[in-house]
């Protein structure tokens, strides 16, 4: 499926159906999920969509086909929200102004992050290993990276067909990391462009603030529900 958004062109990529067994170290426990078919984008949000729905620049290295990073979750949600009323779509994410909170709307049309879920299961693309491929050929991180980010789909992608799930720039998850402990953070997931090799796994996870956390290799990837 293909969305032309002026110049900006969305690709995404359906997901089969599947289960994914999730693992958190911090607190040695394992669960598994069951994933309905959904899509997913063959790249991370670049810098020219970006510019083109919100009209803003907030990344560090530029360049239009480069990743956008240095956006909070949030930025990153209101992105979704903005780019499925321009394509008539319902949002699925409301904004409680007044509980100063997101609420998340999982059976809304409209464009949305994937859930931490998902995205696992998409990076590995029914592969059973940390990694869907040799690092070097599909992944830019503090080896080879040159200190930036670099245009998206230059590396070899996986068996379904994605691009950069693992180096580039990590990318936000919509999920809650562990309200009890950590409150609102936010999952990020697949490791960047300064990272070392153990950096960029399928399995890593990490999380952060989201409404102040933004850095230069975090951006994101769009999902929508089938």
């Amino acid at each position: 499926m293909v969305y032309d958004i002026n110049l900006a062109a969305i690709e995404m990529v359906e997901i089969p159906a599947g289960t994914i067994v999730l693992r958190d170290d911090r607190i040695k426990q394992s669960w598994t999920v069951e994933i309905k078919p959904f899509y997913l984008a063959k790249y991370s949000v670049t810098q020219a969509l970006y510019f083109e729905i919100t009209g803003q620049r907030p990344s560090t290295f530029a360049g239009d086909k480069h990743p956008v990073e240095t956006v909070t979750w949030r930025d990153a949600v209101a992105f979704c929200n903005a780019l499925s009323k321009r394509n008539d779509l319902n949002p699925c994410y409301v904004f409680d102004q007044k509980a100063d909170e997101v609420i998340f709307n999982p059976l809304a049309n409209g464009f949305r992050l994937p859930t931490e879920a998902e995205w696992e299961y998409a990076c590995k693309a029914g592969s059973t290993g940390i990694r869907y491929g040799e690092l070097d050929e599909i992944a830019w991180y503090k080896k080879n990276a040159e200190k930036t980010t670099q245009q998206v789909g230059l590396k070899a992608p996986n068996a379904w067909g994605l691009y950069d799930m693992l180096g580039n720039v990590w990318e936000w998850c919509t999920d809650i990391y562990d309200e009890t402990v950590y409150g609102s953070y936010r999952i990020i997931r697949g490791g960047g462009w300064s990272d070392e090799e153990r950096g960029c796994m399928a399995t890593n996870r990490r999380r952060s603030h989201p409404k102040s956390f933004k850095i230069e290799d975090l951006g994101f990837r769009l999902a929508r529900n089938i």
